[in-house]
């Protein structure tokens, strides 16, 4: 089962992800928690873990409720984060988002003053190879969006979230001051279009795609 809500502001693409008929993993929560906890509910799911395929935080801001929410329950709920952003987590989260949010402008940090809360310290720091919770979707790292940024790929399922390093006909913005253009595309290439051609591509924001669509009509790989 992969469920999508988008959530946020910024209207980012969060995840569930079943590894088995009771619990899920959630990708990604960026905002919304409300309507996160509601839906995992109505789908009478437990989730085991949170993971984050990158720090920003339009993808991290719902995490601490989420967490202390089924903490009240009796359910511990881990997170997990490449080791390269986890300082996007934890004591130094706001610090961090705020130094590389300044490069967006005014309206930027007016929504981060309004939206930001306390984020948890990571339990879990992923490599390349890494499985997630236990599940079949194993890290592929492709920095360049982030230093630490991450796709989750399941061979078995031919699927791959790919947070904000691949979109519809699009990649991640590389103006930020942890992002690398040049990386960021050369991964692209070598790690995601490189896949079996009919692997479905659940992104970050937007909607989903292929990758056989990409390589055929992403602009920035004709």
């Amino acid at each position: 089962m992969i469920e999508r809500l988008i959530v946020g502001a910024l209207r980012t693409n969060c995840y569930f992800f079943s590894i088995n008929k009771k619990e899920c993993i959630i990708i990604d929560p960026g905002g919304d928690e409300e309507l996160i906890i509601s839906r995992i509910e109505v789908l009478h799911m437990v989730p085991v873990g949170i993971v984050f395929t990158h720090g920003h935080f339009d993808h991290t801001l719902a995490a601490m409720a989420i967490k202390n929410y089924y903490k009240e329950k009796g359910i511990t709920i881990k997170l997990a984060i490449h080791e390269k952003d986890k300082s996007y987590l934890g004591h130094t989260a706001e610090r961090v988002n705020r130094k590389h949010i300044k490069i967006l402008g005014v309206e930027a940090e007016i929504l981060l003053n309004q939206s930001f809360t306390s984020l948890p310290k990571a339990n879990i720091l992923l490599h390349e190879g890494d499985k997630v919770f236990n599940s079949k979707l194993n890290v592929l790292e492709t920095p360049g969006h982030s230093k630490g940024s991450i796709c989750l790929y399941s061979k078995t399922d031919a699927i791959i979230f790919t947070g904000d390093t691949l979109f519809f006909e699009g990649v991640g913005r590389a103006d930020l001051p942890d992002s690398d253009e040049e990386e960021l595309l050369l991964n692209i290439k070598n790690k995601i279009l490189s896949l079996p051609p009919e692997t479905s591509i659940f992104p970050g924001h937007g909607p989903l795609t292929k990758i056989e669509r990409e390589i055929k009509g992403n602009p920035f790989f004709q």
